[in-house]
């Protein structure tokens, strides 16, 4: 019974010194304020990376259209140089759609209580 009440004190001490040595931490911003300037963020990222990529993939696809003596080869060039171009569309699209979205949505995402 001794060994039961020194652990049952025990517990409670540590329980005791785990809430006083707890730091509170509050947040600067809510979760969606949180949220959107993350996704500006990595799609910007995005954007700025796929941006270079296709314009050195372009100058790739041009450069082996030009120096290929095979016609089968120039067409599959191009081919790729009209998917990088869709490919990027694509991807600075999604950006324009969001920007023109987004604000369509303002104050919708809150909890009312």
């Amino acid at each position: 019974m001794k060994k039961l009440y020194r652990f049952y004190t025990l517990c409670l001490l540590l329980l005791l010194c785990v809430s006083l040595f707890c730091v509170q931490a509050f947040a600067v911003e809510d979760m969606w304020t949180a949220a959107n300037r993350i996704i500006v963020d990595v799609y910007s990222k995005i954007a700025g990376v796929s941006t270079v990529l296709a314009g050195l993939m372009s100058a790739v696809a041009v450069v082996g259209a030009k120096l290929s003596n095979n016609q089968h080869k120039v067409d599959q060039a191009w081919d790729w140089l009209r998917r990088i171009w869709i490919a990027w569309a694509v991807i600075n699209g999604i950006g324009a759609f969001i920007a023109y979205v987004a604000p369509l949505f303002q104050g919708l995402a809150t909890i009312q209580g």
